[in-house]
C-alpha cells in the first residue's frame, strides 16, 4: 500500500541542473525522515543527502555539499533534490527511501522501510 515514486530524471550536461521528486503515498509522510540513495553501474549504492522528518536537519555526502539541496514539503507528501551543477559522476539511479522517525536521520540501509524504484539521472560531459 504504500509507494514511493521518484521523478525528474533525464539526460542532462554537465553544469547543467535537474529537480527530483519523490512522491509519497500510504503513509505518514512526516513520521518519516527521507534520504536519496544513488547507485551508478558496478557500483555499490551511495548515500546522497538525508532530511528530518520535520526538515530541520538535513545531512549531504561530501561529493554533493555545496551542489545539492534536499528538501520536503509534508503536505503535498513530497520530497525533492535540487541537483545543480551536475557533474557526469553524478549519473546514476536515484532512489529516495523512508525510514520511521527515532535517532539519527542518516541510517544503514537495512533501517529503511520502504524504497522508490528509483530514477535515472545521466549527466554527459
Amino acid at each position: 500500500q504504500v509507494q514511493l515514486v521518484e521523478s525528474g530524471g533525464g539526460l542532462v550536461q554537465a553544469g547543467d541542473s535537474l529537480r527530483l521528486s519523490c512522491a509519497a503515498s500510504g503513509l505518514t509522510f512526516s513520521n518519516y525522515d527521507m534520504t536519496w540513495f544513488r547507485q551508478a553501474p558496478g557500483k555499490e549504492r551511495e548515500f546522497v543527502a538525508a532530511i528530518s522528518y520535520s526538515g530541520i536537519s538535513t545531512d549531504y555526502a561530501d561529493s554533493v555539499k555545496g551542489r545539492f539541496t534536499i528538501s520536503r514539503v509534508n503536505a503535498k507528501n513530497t520530497l525533492y533534490l535540487q541537483m545543480n551543477n551536475l557533474k557526469p559522476e553524478d549519473t546514476a539511479v536515484y532512489y529516495c527511501a523512508a525510514a520511521f522517525i527515532g535517532g539519527p536521520i542518516r541510517r544503514p540501509e537495512y533501517e529503511y522501510s520502504y524504497w522508490g524504484q528509483g530514477t535515472q539521472v545521466t549527466v554527459s560531459s
